[in-house]
């Protein structure tokens, strides 16, 4: 089937099967056959490290082709605290197991370790098929800011092969303080985030005020926020109504996004539907992260979890909510597996939230959406002048690159990666 494999960066044409619902515009494919899961078959032009246009073709067999899609995004991750799982295990598999895991790693921690675990990161999600992570940092204290000095190195260093953003990781009353704003400052310098957790338990008054004044000072600097919030399966949506509450009361002007909101899905139908509502009225992007939240949340060594809080999907799409899917930890105390790969989250991801890839809206989750919730230049649609960038998977339908971990070629601006 990969016949068409080439090292040179001179190809002018690639036939495959493509999902329909990623090519935006091409009168002359307006009459294309589409499989039953959603696939055409096309012959796709490029040159110049672009897509130059397409062909719709009816002589070759599915059975003959590869199917291609956009090389993929990972929309949460943490890289510095990548593969320690080893070294700290959280062996009860609870939040509270994780955080103790999480801090005791924190004691000995350097730039060599960080180091090691990003390069490892950044390594196995280009050979997988990503062109970006967005990566959470813990970045509070002095080895907060040894982990930055690290990984902006790195950013730099692959930005060639894929993208890096980071989020800067601290308890949110801190960008209230002197340090904070400071960090503020170098984060917005280097193009991150401003982050932090908001869930129980808090103090109302004190969170309100953390919460004004992180907006204020996002606003001042045009810094985007990426926040973890109530990634719990107590007081469903707590967080979230605070949230609310202060963006009521405000104006922002740069992007929001939340990340879990997993208790979300535990309120009633009428108040899941208001909250999704204002979420989509204040453009504020979810990334839903199925894995770390099935593995931590409602944990009961007597029981299983009948009720599991996750992102409601469906209904925040419904509502107009941009969503994304993304894996989150990776081999740590938050979650044992993972390697970084888009298709085993996707496969993964299809029993736990019921969305399946032959779907736009499904589709969505993994490809434009996931790039649209890190605001990416490129959202991973197929038009004419999109980037040559694309995983090339020894696969005919999606059943058959989702139940095994197909072969693949990975394309980088019009030429074959090795």
């Amino acid at each position: 089937m990969f016949a068409q494999k080439k090292t040179s960066s001179d190809i002018p044409y690639l036939d495959v099967l493509v999902p329909r619902g990623l090519v935006s515009n091409g009168r002359n494919l307006l009459n294309v056959p589409v499989s039953s899961e959603g696939l055409c078959s096309l012959r796709m032009f490029l040159g110049d490290g672009i897509i130059r246009g397409f062909e719709k073709i009816s002589y070759c067999s599915e059975k003959c082709l590869g199917l291609l899609l956009p090389r993929l995004v990972e929309p949460h991750a943490h890289i510095d605290k990548a593969f320690t799982w080893k070294d700290f295990p959280n062996l009860s598999g609870t939040y509270e197991g994780a955080m103790k895991a999480n801090l005791e790693e924190h004691k000995y921690r350097n730039k060599s370790k960080v180091r090691f675990r990003a390069e490892k990161a950044l390594e196995l999600g280009v050979t997988n098929g990503l062109r970006a992570i967005r990566s959470h940092v813990d970045s509070f204290g002095c080895i907060g800011g040894q982990t930055w000095d690290v990984l902006l190195e790195i950013k730099s260093e692959w930005e060639q092969k894929i993208e890096l953003q980071l989020v800067a990781m601290v308890p949110l009353e801190y960008w209230s303080s002197n340090e904070g704003k400071n960090l503020a400052k170098r984060v917005s310098k280097e193009g991150g985030l401003l982050g932090g957790v908001i869930g129980m338990p808090y103090k109302q008054k004190l969170l309100r005020e953390s919460l004004f004044d992180v907006f204020s000072l996002a606003n001042n600097l045009g810094c985007a926020i990426d926040f973890h919030i109530d990634e719990s399966d107590l007081d469903p949506g707590a967080g979230l109504r605070e949230l609310l509450y202060v963006l009521d009361r405000i104006s922002i002007d740069v992007p929001i996004t939340c990340s879990h909101l997993s208790s979300m899905s535990l309120l009633s139908h009428q108040n899941l539907c208001f909250f999704a509502e204002r979420l989509a009225h204040y453009r504020v992007k979810v990334v839903a992260l199925p894995l770390t939240n099935f593995w931590l949340l409602s944990k009961d060594y007597m029981k299983t979890p009948v009720k599991r809080p996750l992102a409601p999907i469906n209904q925040l799409q419904q509502a107009g909510v941009t969503v994304g899917i993304g894996a989150d930890n990776v081999q740590d105390p938050w979650n044992p597996i993972g390697d970084f790969d888009p298709l085993s989250l996707m496969a993964a991801s299809i029993p736990m939230t019921q969305v399946a890839p032959w779907q736009r809206e499904g589709l969505a989750l993994f490809t434009t959406g996931a790039a649209r919730a890190m605001d990416l230049e490129w959202d991973g649609s197929l038009q004419v002048g999109s980037p040559a960038d694309f995983i090339l998977l020894d696969a005919d339908s999606w059943t058959s690159a989702l139940s095994m971990s197909p072969d693949r070629k990975i394309m980088v601006k019009g030429a074959w990666i090795e």
